[in-house]
């Protein structure tokens, strides 16, 4: 394919290290037996070592310059669906289910703005994946593997583990990538779980306890959900806590996975 300036606006670094691609190629393993997803495939770099495997392959591009140039190069190969597509508004679902209804495995190189959304969108179909390889900021990646009472704990690790056992399994440096970006990259993968880590009741109240309790960091867990205004009275959070176990004056950062849980079922219970 020929040479494609990067535009910034797209968050676009291509990778140009045939050493990292590799790397990342052994860690998925594809095979004639996969279906992978490839978001923002760029030049193609991880894309033809997908396509020689025999895997089924779906690379979404939101480039417009780059999509006909990826279509073009493996036109008449029918395991490989190009589709020129900004991935936070396409419907995943639709799309992978009408070509396998196999747990797909997913290869990514996010650009940095969108990276958490990419993921949100991922974390609100889990069964449609079996494992996950997202290349992240690194700042992104040690929030998702953080332990509660870091700074890097935060909502999205939460989200994630619920549903995803995430290891770092490799750092990409700087010069790895045209442009050359400022911070390290990781890879990392997340593997699906055959059902959610914890039972926290109602998936989307969960969410909006964890925003709560990560609302204003520095505050008690009682501050930040006395704001949210989840129940009416005092009497009836300060209840809900001491069902849950939990110490109001706690901050959010320093509750586990199974203590949010726990947290969730009792506002489920209150009838929230």
């Amino acid at each position: 394919m020929k040479a494609i300036k990067a535009i910034k606006m797209l968050g676009q670094n291509f990778l140009t290290d045939n050493n990292v691609v590799s790397r990342i190629i052994s860690l998925v393993a594809p095979s004639e037996n996969d279906c992978i997803l490839e978001i923002g495939p760029g030049q193609g770099a991880i894309t033809q070592e997908l396509v020689e495997s025999g895997a089924t392959v779906v690379a979404i591009e939101l480039d417009r310059r780059l999509a006909p140039l990826l279509a073009k190069e493996f036109v008449g190969n029918s395991m490989v669906h190009i589709v020129e597509a900004d991935v936070l508004k396409i419907e995943l679902r639709p799309l992978l289910a009408g070509i396998s209804s196999k747990r797909w495995k997913v290869a990514a190189n996010l650009p940095y703005n969108i990276s958490s959304q990419v993921l949100i969108k991922f974390l609100d179909t889990p069964d449609l994946f079996s494992d996950l390889y997202l290349m992240l900021q690194k700042e992104v990646g040690d929030r998702l593997t953080a332990h509660p009472s870091t700074k890097e704990y935060g909502i999205l690790t939460l989200f994630t583990r619920l549903h995803f056992d995430v290891t770092r399994e490799l750092i990409v440096k700087p010069g790895s990538f045209h442009p050359v970006p400022k911070v390290d990259s990781a890879v990392l993968r997340f593997r699906a779980l055959p059902a959610p880590r914890v039972d926290v009741g109602d998936e989307r109240l969960f969410r909006r306890i964890v925003k709560a309790a990560f609302g204003q960091r520095r505050k008690t867990l009682w501050n930040c959900l006395k704001h949210a205004e989840f129940v009416e009275t005092d009497e009836e959070l300060r209840l809900i806590l001491a069902e849950s176990g939990i110490d109001e004056k706690r901050r959010g950062e320093t509750l586990s996975l199974d203590e949010f849980a726990t947290l969730s079922r009792r506002f489920q219970l209150a009838g929230l």
